[in-house]
């Protein structure tokens, strides 16, 4: 049975708004696993009222945004390779593919993580968790090339001062985040 012409370009729409979602909700799912990690630097009287909350933002978060968005994502690039079942075929779907089942394991380990928080087991630190934090958009990257440039994937120069700019973008965030904080400190000291 052949699809109607416009599924193949309903399938897209969906599949990059659930990407869309998926993503906006694994970064940001992180980002309160590192504060939800730091309550342990508030006073003691706050320490248990923000962990309450996080662990509550956190379960809305997985649960009503990022998995479903990973699940739109995923059924509609099931949809998209029914409708050209040729890129199966292709190295670069391939590779794709690998990175997502690694985006896959990533989201497994957000939950792992959230259960680890919620019972105060994780032994992740603030900064540790900002490292894992940059994973997603790593992979991000690579997915879109590998999307738009299928199997010409560019090897130039020009790729590489890409790679490299986001290489600096994220060490600059880290290198900020770790400023900011030894600055809190001095004053703190002080």
């Amino acid at each position: 049975m052949a699809l109607p012409p416009e599924a193949y370009l309903w399938f897209k729409t969906l599949h990059i708004v659930g990407v869309v979602v998926w993503f906006a909700g694994l970064f940001y799912l992180v980002r309160l696993f590192i504060y939800h990690a730091e309550t342990e630097q508030l006073a003691a009287e706050l320490q248990e009222p923000f962990r309450e909350q996080y662990s509550l933002m956190e379960r809305r978060l997985a649960n009503i945004i990022t998995t479903p968005g990973m699940v739109v994502a995923v059924t509609m690039a099931v949809g998209l390779l029914v409708a050209q079942p040729s890129w199966l075929q292709q190295g670069w779907m391939h590779a794709k593919l690998g990175f997502v089942v690694a985006l896959l394991a990533y989201h497994a380990f957000c939950y792992r993580l959230m259960g680890q928080l919620q019972n105060g087991a994780c032994q992740w630190s603030g900064k540790q968790l900002r490292a894992l934090n940059e994973l997603p958009t790593l992979l991000l990257v690579i997915v879109v090339m590998l999307v738009v440039f299928k199997s010409q994937f560019p090897t130039s120069a020009a790729t590489w001062f890409i790679v490299a700019l986001v290489v600096f973008m994220a060490g600059s965030i880290q290198f900020y985040a770790r400023w900011r904080r030894l600055r809190a400190e001095a004053a703190a000291q002080s």
